[in-house]
């Protein structure tokens, strides 16, 4: 790989299959610059998204291996439960620490081409839920790479290009059937000025980058990098520190776990309602416990003791029901909650 060499990086989730078929098809042949895409993908099922890009694709696409050389006119596309990184010349394909409950994650993916390739990277953001990619996109844009967002108005999910509009300067808003032309063109031209970030956010980037190609977070020393707060990881429950990126916040434990604010609610969320679920199981086995020892005692004839723990299962039965009840009120206010999350 030479030092002229451009990179590109594009992420997708809900709807982004479509989406990168489009993209890649508008791609020129011979294209002067590595792709390298990630989709969030089932962790447990074979991904077939190279097959299904190369029908479409002026340029080859292959899923990526670790430590292949990076070359210009490739496509690289994640594996499920493996990031992709950009490492300089090589391609880095690590079972770091999930971000944004995702591995593959974008923003894992965006962090590394931006510190490793600085203003020659061009990262686009296409269809998906949530806002994955745009913590990716805001590291790129302080390290004067070029930011593209598909159209929201044309994506089949619009959280991802709108979030990242709402909170990242993007250099260009595209239907995505324009976008591979457009990056056609961009790699033919000089790349943006080289910006000069803060030392401090340099070495945060690299501890980031490190984490996500599976070093160790704790001695990384990741809880250097933000504030403190009461929070805890709903992946480990370790402690969680605030990092603060321009308008918009994050935040990571000292394992390594990285959320955005939307995307630490949605798992606290779902953390909640598995306690309350496991505490109703818990009620209804305790229901049917008390009623099989009730019914041998009776069967000894011992009718008193027998009626006695009939009453106590009615009654943890009637506690069980109310709790399915407060589970249901959780789950529509948990939903409500993430709704106008979203809105803001």
């Amino acid at each position: 790989m030479t030092a002229e060499l451009r990179i590109v990086v594009v992420g997708a989730s809900a709807g982004g299959v479509p989406a990168l078929q489009e993209f890649v098809a508008g791609l020129p042949a011979g294209l002067d610059a590595a792709v390298f895409i990630v989709l969030h993908l089932d962790p447990y099922a074979r991904s077939h998204l190279d097959r299904i890009l190369n029908r479409c694709s002026p340029l080859p696409v292959g899923q990526s291996r670790d430590g292949q050389k990076i070359r210009a006119g490739q496509i690289y596309v994640s594996s499920p439960d493996l990031h992709l990184l950009v490492e300089r010349e090589r391609v880095g394909v690590k079972h770091g620490p999930k971000e944004n409950r995702f591995r593959p994650s974008i923003d894992a993916l965006f962090r590394s081409a931006a510190y490793t390739h600085r203003e020659r990277v061009i990262g686009i953001v296409l269809s998906g839920l949530l806002n994955d990619g745009t913590s990716g996109l805001w590291s790129i844009k302080q390290l004067g790479g070029t930011t593209i967002v598909q159209d929201p108005r044309e994506a089949t999910f619009d959280d991802m290009p709108r979030n990242a509009l709402e909170q990242v300067e993007i250099d260009h808003i595209l239907p995505v059937r324009e976008i591979g032309p457009l990056v056609g063109r961009l790699v033919k031209q000089s790349p943006g000025k080289a910006r000069e970030p803060s030392e401090d956010l340099v070495e945060r980037m690299e501890a980031e980058v490190a984490v996500a190609a599976s070093e160790n977070a704790f001695q990384r020393g990741i809880m250097r990098y933000g504030e403190l707060t009461a929070l805890t990881c709903p992946e480990c429950h370790g402690a969680l520190v605030k990092i603060t990126e321009g308008p918009h916040t994050r935040f990571r434990c000292h394992t390594g776990h990285g959320f955005t604010a939307d995307a630490l609610l949605s798992g606290i969320t779902e953390t909640a309602e598995e306690a309350l679920w496991n505490a109703q199981r818990a009620l209804e086995e305790g229901v049917m416990l008390l009623d099989d020892m009730a019914a041998q005692l009776e069967v000894a004839g011992k009718v008193d003791e027998a009626a006695q723990l009939s009453r106590s299962a009615r009654e943890m039965e009637q506690r069980a029901s109310a709790l399915q009840e407060q589970v249901t009120q959780k789950i529509v206010g948990a939903d409500t909650l993430q709704d106008q999350s979203e809105e803001l």
